[in-house]
């Protein structure tokens, strides 16, 4: 397919400094959750985003000391000489498939308190070190320590250098780093040639930049990643201020500006907070002030956002970390005119989430991200079904959605049943709830890519017995008939029922979607779950002129949402909103009029007046279908059906990027013998040394 020219300045080469990127399309350093524990899998990872047509494809953040260790975070490190392979398998990865290989270096000073290295953390200031609260306390740098820090970066560069890296990336941002520490007039109050001027805060920065242009000479590309506003007014950087004062002062020395706001939270916005392309008001001024090339995130999906970005001057480069993970052939597809097979980002943030959990990451649209080398699932190629055996998926939720497409694209004969007269299950459901509208994503690329399969065939309004599956005899049958939302109050705290919550005015989040409300007068939101669901219903019925109350067993509201970057948003939306909060409270009963709770602070009962109670505490799987099924064992037999498996929220209730992979992975799995004993995956083996070798060697 012929690539329309209104997308041909996304292609066109460019020149950052001695190296040149193929195309317009830069993966920026993001973190994934594999990083050194898991490095093939992030080897396997970054060399997929090449072969998708990424012109950039650079590592996440990097420390290179011990006194910058970063754990239980699972970035990468490269400390001495013994880290070197996975750095030269990463660049040969990108290399292999055309991609410029990108490294950044990142010492996060007071922000690590050296858990596993037990070094004294270092920063600008004597202050209290800010991981995890931990009672440790950063020492303040001297001069010698400032030289140290240099000659180690130094090293590092080269050793990047000698590793086949092409692009070095020196970092600035997010409130996390080093230089940045020493740039904010919050975290440095020194007073030698370091402090106070924005000239002087501004000087290890320079130093830095220098020293590696200095050591990379005119092997390696050179790019400054730098936040220019960190959204606190006059108590932080401003991008009118100090923010493009210190670009101005830089402006030359990089061959290329990453520009983009601080701290994490804000440059990763999530969907529900921000639109495309929203940190353009922020760094549009960056071009007027160099000559380099500039680039920026904002989740950009949309091709033609991306064109509009380049000719408004905003950017050169188009700069994405979730949208190269929703999916890393986006510039591929792009480049041959598949917009519509793009998988767009839906901006939910679930990649970030287990990357903070230190655990392999991933993605709601893309279910084998972080996959590439533990399963040896490629996000574009399916292996061909043996024959043409017919599956019926029934449900068409995001796991039934997901396994029909999947198994279609292996080239089964697949028949889709779904009970109602709209596909998308729990997806259409919620995209309709206030923000997540982007969440259709997961539903639209599915049927999409479902519509031009003439092997899949669509059936709404279907809602199968067990007698009909029998009677259709197809040779696999999907489970994928969802969960129901609960309404007697049983969670993750409360694991009993709720007195009185079978009353009729104890709703539940199917109930709200559903349309049904509840009475006139006060409305008891109890969030037993949190995440989303509780404070996105509390948002709606107050728009909707209810007096709402958000009661929750935990010491902050949507907890949980601090995983994905939301959960002080989402707490000052519900405050403006005139929702009354209710942190470290227990629901305990419900009369008529009223409810009861149990301050869990303070040890006392509490009445509060609710006309209407809405739980948002746990889901039961709708797996009704699948028990009678596999109760008729003779039946499948004599019908020929060879396998019955309950997927997604049919088999456990989770969120939505757990059942999308589940339907996947069924797909791929469909007439497969597993062997109950076996790892599912493969994993990652550490050499331990000898025993005797080791204390021989100290």
């Amino acid at each position: 397919m012929d690539r329309d020219p209104r997308y041909d300045i996304l292609f066109e080469p460019l020149a950052i400094g001695p190296v040149t990127t193929r195309n317009r399309f830069y993966q920026v350093p993001h973190c994934n959750g594999m990083g050194r524990f898991y490095p093939n899998g992030m080897v396997a990872m970054r060399g997929m985003k090449a072969e998708g047509g990424w012109g950039i494809v650079c590592t996440e953040q990097c420390d290179f000391q011990a006194d910058a260790d970063i754990a239980p975070n699972t970035d990468i490190n490269l400390w001495d000489e013994g880290d070197m392979p996975r750095f030269s398998n990463m660049a040969e990865a990108v290399h292999r498939h055309g991609g410029l290989a990108g490294i950044e270096f990142a010492h996060n000073g007071q922000e690590v308190s050296n858990l596993y290295s037990r070094e004294v953390p270092i920063g600008p200031m004597d202050r209290p070190a800010n991981y995890g609260r931990v009672p440790v306390q950063a020492r303040a740098m001297d001069l010698g320590d400032i030289r140290a820090y240099r000659r180690s970066h130094r090293r590092a560069v080269l050793r990047a250098r000698d590793a086949g890296f092409d692009i070095v990336v020196v970092y600035a941002g997010h409130d996390g780093t080093m230089p940045f520490h020493f740039l904010s007039r919050r975290h440095n109050q020194r007073c030698d040639e370091y402090g106070g001027s924005l000239e002087n805060r501004l000087r290890l920065f320079r130093e830095l930049i220098e020293d590696t242009r200095e050591a990379v000479g005119d092997r390696m590309g050179l790019i400054v990643r730098f936040a220019v506003d960190e959204m606190m007014g006059s108590d932080g950087l401003e991008w009118h201020a100090e923010g493009r004062e210190a670009i101005e002062m830089l402006a030359e020395l990089p061959d290329l500006w990453d520009v983009n706001v601080s701290d994490w939270t804000n440059d990763s916005k999530t969907s529900r907070f921000a639109p495309e392309g929203y940190q353009e008001d922020y760094v549009a001024f960056v071009k007027q002030v160099t000559t380099k090339p500039v680039a920026t995130v904002g989740r950009y999906t949309s091709p033609d956002a991306m064109v509009s970005a380049i000719r408004r001057g905003i950017v050169d480069l188009i700069g994405a970390a979730r949208p190269s993970i929703a999916d890393p052939f986006l510039p591929r597809k792009i480049e041959e005119g598949r917009f519509n097979d793009i998988r767009e980002c839906i901006g939910c943030n679930i990649c970030v989430a287990w990357s903070k959990m230190a655990a392999p990451s991933r993605c709601t649209q893309n279910p084998t991200f972080g996959e590439e080398w533990r399963k040896g699932w490629h996000p574009e190629m399916l292996p061909p079904a043996p024959d043409r055996e017919h599956v019926l998926v029934v449900g068409s939720g995001p796991a039934g959605l997901e396994a029909a497409r999947a198994a279609g694209q292996r080239g089964y004969r697949v028949t889709l049943a779904e009970a109602g007269d709209d596909l998308g299950g729990r997806v259409t459901r919620e995209s309709r709830l206030p923000g997540l509208a982007a969440w259709a994503r997961v539903r639209d690329w599915r049927t999409h890519q479902i519509g031009k399969m003439p092997n899949v065939e669509v059936y709404r309004s279907s809602h199968l017995t067990a007698g009909q599956v029998l009677e259709l005899a197809p040779d696999h049958v999907a489970v994928a008939t969802g969960a129901r939302w609960r309404r007697d109050g049983y969670g993750h705290f409360s694991t009993t029922t709720v007195d009185g919550s079978d009353a009729p005015h104890v709703l539940s989040p199917d109930d709200i979607m559903d349309g049904r409300r509840p009475p006139e007068g006060p409305v008891l939101i109890y969030d037993d779950d949190h995440y989303y669901m509780g404070n996105v219903l509390a948002e709606l019925l107050r728009a909707e002129g209810h007096d709402v109350t958000l009661a929750t067993p935990s010491a902050m509201i949507a907890e949980w949402a601090g995983q994905t970057l939301e959960q002080h948003v989402i707490e000052e939306r519900l405050l403006e909103a005139g929702v009354e909060l209710l942190p470290r409270h227990q629901l305990l009963a419900v009369d008529h009029g009223e409810i009861t709770t149990r301050d869990l602070l303070h040890r006392r009962e509490r009445r509060i007046p609710a006309a209407g109670v809405i739980m948002v505490t746990a889901r039961l799987p709708a797996n009704g279908l699948f028990h009678e099924l596999v109760a008729e064992s003779g039946s499948l037999r004599d019908a020929g059906i060879r396998s019955v498996r309950r997927i997604g929220d049919c088999h456990a209730p989770g969120i939505i990027a757990t059942a999308v992979y589940e339907g996947h992975r069924y797909a791929r799995e469909i007439g497969v013998e597993s062997n109950a004993d076996a790892l599912p995956f493969r994993r990652e083996r550490q050499v331990v040394e000898a025993l005797g070798a080791a204390f021989t060697s100290r």
